[in-house]
């Protein structure tokens, strides 16, 4: 009879009947061989190869496990190689670019007594309309070739203990002064200038938006990330949608004198909103009836966001987190030292780890620009009671602890030279009290170069080359030997310790007079921030609340 395949039914003769295996009497679990007999493989129920068989032949268990152990690494193999292939493929996605293009003197925070260090992150919404898709979603064909403007600007600070979270937006036409910056794209230096923080954008790209932001707000911001318009949309459907609240029909649509218009269009209540019309809510303005109106419906949205993925659990969820994956790095430019899955996956981690009450988004309290009625300005004290907040990694939410006590310097990160006698430190004072809200105050570059002289730095002068912008007053120095010099300069007038900073920008010990110090000879004593303090005016929400309703502009309900 002509043997048969291996696989039963298959490689008999038509009309052959398959063979039978043999079964042995005292197992029920006997198995064919691979030539259709028992485990020894040559018919009988001992066969050579069996047990206790005299031939070479290695038994059908060896071999079992022999073909077992090929399957499982093969296996493995394949499945890491696709492993590998596909975290490449998303690697592949991912925009990266100069995470600052600016010119920017801000420093990294001290680590707090545990060790650890704030996370600050720039979130960006781009209004670019460089394809097809964007242009459809943005409209505005006539502007296509046009530089992107950085409609949505948010800080995301993740405190040190990575308990609390605090975001600040910037309303868009909020005049501040923008430095120096030089596009890495193209080579060209654009000056700086006093104008709305979302042309940033155009003069440099997010770098110069990092660098604006840091001198706004005086913290150092780790990294940026920037989304468009077809980038929402992708992102919003991954999600699933998340649910938003109009207390009235919202059509927000070009009315008479008013062109323009997200589009979005709504009945009074709770809806669930993906895709297009996600971007539409995020892009209303009018129907809002103001820019920091818009801001609060970014945050809601936002909120509404992290509420879902947390009870997505997405990070235990392979598919949904495969879902999320593609589209984050389809959608997100960032700067270059977060540019990998890895990193960004480290990232997304640490965000996760903060509790959704302990979540709060905040708008910049701003004032009406007195040099044109459509613009703002952050509103002086109020806006520097929140920087201040963020510099100083005060909780936003009034649940943190006081922040304990600085730790000591190592002897190893000491300076290894002694300050010099006052009368031998040259000191160069500059007049950095511009603000984007206030002019320069003159002389105080003079008058506190004059009080150093007055108490024997008798090499202390004033730079008289032109005002500078510094929201807090800052004492530079340029390399490890003069750091001695640079505190003893600091402690005779009264600054802090934390504004000393080690920076390339200066060739000696320099102190810049900031905004924080525009009278007097003797440094202000800054009170520090209470947790919870914030002003008023700064329309806090808390990410757990999914109470709040945007109220509509009456011209714009239906």
């Amino acid at each position: 009879m002509a043997r048969s395949s291996g696989v039963y039914g298959e490689g008999t003769k038509p009309g052959a009947r398959p063979r039978v295996p043999v079964q042995d009497p005292g197992r029920h679990d006997r198995a064919p061989g691979p030539d259709g007999d028992g485990p020894g493989g040559s018919g009988g129920t001992g066969g050579s190869g069996g047990p206790g068989g005299s031939g070479g032949r290695p038994g059908r268990g060896r071999r079992v496990l022999r073909w077992s152990a090929t399957a499982l690494s093969l296996l493995v193999l394949v499945t890491a190689g696709a492993g590998y292939l596909y975290y490449e493929h998303l690697n592949g996605n991912i925009n990266k670019g100069r995470r600052s293009s600016g010119d920017s003197r801000a420093t990294k925070a001290e680590p707090n007594a545990a060790g650890q260090t704030p996370l600050n992150i720039l979130l960006i919404g781009s209004d670019s309309r460089a394809s097809d898709e964007n242009v459809k979603l943005g409209g505005g064909r006539d502007s296509r070739g046009n530089p992107p403007l950085g409609d949505v600007q948010m800080l995301i600070h993740l405190a040190a203990d990575r308990r609390s979270a605090s975001v600040v937006t910037v309303p868009r036409d909020t005049r501040v002064d923008i430095p120096e910056c030089t596009d890495p794209a193209t080579g060209k230096t654009y000056p700086p200038v006093n104008a709305i923080i979302n042309t940033s954008l155009a003069r440099g790209g997010a770098g110069c938006t990092l660098a604006t932001w840091e001198n706004l707000t005086g913290a150092y911001i780790d990294h940026w990330m920037t989304i468009d318009f077809a980038g929402v949309v992708r992102m919003a459907d991954a999600v699933g949608g998340v649910e938003v609240c109009v207390r009235q029909n919202v059509w927000d649509r070009s009315l008479p004198g008013v062109p323009g218009g997200s589009g979005l269009k709504l009945t009074a209540g709770r809806k669930k909103i993906q895709g297009e019309q996600a971007l539409q809510w995020l892009r209303t303005r009018h129907a809002w009836g103001s820019d920091p109106l818009r801001a609060r419906a970014q945050h809601m949205y936002m909120n509404a966001m992290i509420r879902t993925l947390k009870a997505q659990n997405v990070f235990t969820d392979t598919g949904r987190l495969t879902d999320l994956a593609e589209a984050a790095t389809k959608s997100l430019h960032v700067s270059e030292e977060i540019g990998t899955v890895k990193k960004l996956y480290d990232l997304g981690t640490q965000l996760r780890t903060v509790p959704t009450d302990r979540i709060t988004m905040t708008t910049l309290p701003t004032a009406q620009d007195p040099q044109d009625a459509n613009h703002l300005v952050p509103a002086g004290a109020d806006a520097d009671r929140v920087w201040s907040m963020i510099r100083d990694d005060v909780p936003f939410d009034g649940r943190g602890r006081k922040p304990g006590p600085k730790p000591k310097p190592k002897a190893g990160n000491a300076s290894q030279d002694p300050a010099a006698a006052d009368g031998e430190i040259g000191v160069l004072v500059r007049n950095a009290t511009r603000s984007g809200t206030l002019g320069p105050v003159g002389g105080r570059a003079g008058a506190v170069a004059q009080s150093l002289v007055g108490k024997g730095f008798t090499k202390a002068a004033a730079d008289t080359s032109g005002a500078l912008s510094e929201e807090r007053t800052v004492v530079r120095y340029p390399s490890a030997e003069l750091e001695g010099d640079a505190r003893r300069v600091a402690k005779s007038l009264g600054i802090p310790g934390s504004s000393v900073q080690r920076s390339t920008d200066v060739s000696g010990v320099t102190v810049d007079v900031g905004a924080d110090w525009r009278t007097g000879t003797a440094y202000p004593k800054q009170p520090a921030p209470n947790s919870g303090a914030l002003p008023g005016d700064a329309d806090a929400l808390n990410g757990s609340d999914a109470g709040p309703c945007m109220d509509v502009y009456g011209p714009y309900r239906w």
